[in-house]
């Protein structure tokens, strides 16, 4: 099967630099280098651009930063801004709220499948936890995965075991038709090619929500099976407040018209 020749990551972010620094240094610990990262940046403020540029001069692979102006909630078009200055030709989604496990890379590159895009899953952790983690500044997986019990335990996160357990690539990973459930624009990858076949994010969409479903119904219609990227891609989740509602539920009934128009279309 092949394989990706070059990653891209394509890092949203929006005015956290405490978390995308921790970030930024889990994707500097890859086992697998062959990567670049670009950053969506939807209108942070100087202090991130400063953070991202103390990285750029020590990072180990390509880091760019693409940036917008602040005008509310608009990461489909910050994304699709981000995607355009792309070289790899698979794309892997992160959000610069989550920190990922040193083979990270590794296992988006083993799941990588034409004609395929994977939908990975998450560990939240909890309030505590996180404002202990950024407090610190530094990010070390091996200090953390040796109290992954224990931080379980204590309710710090929902769940440890898929830190150790990884599942192989089987054909039950592919999903046989479009499921909503267990879409995380947080961490998921596809074939660049795919991705501008569908014209990228679509940027009517704005205010938070649903941007990742509406992406992922529109590459499956477009022939693109979803594939799980469950116990082998997790991400551990910073806890922070949740967005407002609001724009959710009017992106949700527009991903759900699209998904009803292509319904009644056989």
């Amino acid at each position: 099967m092949p394989t990706p020749a070059l990653i891209t990551v394509v890092l949203a972010t929006y005015n956290w630099p405490q978390a995308l620094d921790l970030c930024l240094q889990s994707l500097a610990q890859q086992q697998d280098t062959h990567f670049e990262v670009v950053i969506a940046d939807d209108g942070s403020t100087p202090d991130t651009t400063d953070l991202i540029a103390r990285h750029q001069a020590h990072f180990p692979v390509p880091l760019q930063h693409v940036w917008q102006p602040d005008a509310g909630f608009r990461k489909a078009k910050i994304l699709n801004q981000a995607i355009a200055a792309t070289r790899g030709d698979y794309l892997v989604f992160l959000d610069g709220d989550c920190l990922v496990q040193p083979d990270f890379m590794a296992q988006h590159r083993r799941l990588a499948q034409v004609g395929a895009m994977v939908t990975g899953s998450r560990i939240l952790l909890a309030p505590a936890l996180t404002q202990t983690l950024c407090a610190a500044g530094v990010w070390d997986y091996a200090a953390f995965s040796r109290q992954a019990w224990r931080l379980r335990l204590q309710g710090q996160m929902n769940k440890c075991l898929p830190l150790r357990v990884k599942l192989p690539d089987l054909a039950t990973r592919l999903y046989k038709k479009f499921v909503w459930s267990r879409i995380k624009g947080c961490n998921m990858s596809a074939w660049r090619d795919d991705v501008q076949h569908i014209g990228g994010f679509d940027e009517s969409l704005e205010g938070w929500g649903h941007e990742d479903a509406d992406f992922v119904f529109r590459l499956q219609q477009a022939g693109v099976l979803r594939k799980s990227g469950s116990w082998a891609t997790e991400v551990l989740h910073l806890w922070h407040k949740t967005a407002s509602q609001e724009s959710a539920a009017k992106n949700a009934a527009i991903v759900r018209a699209k998904i009803l128009q292509k319904r009644t279309q056989h």
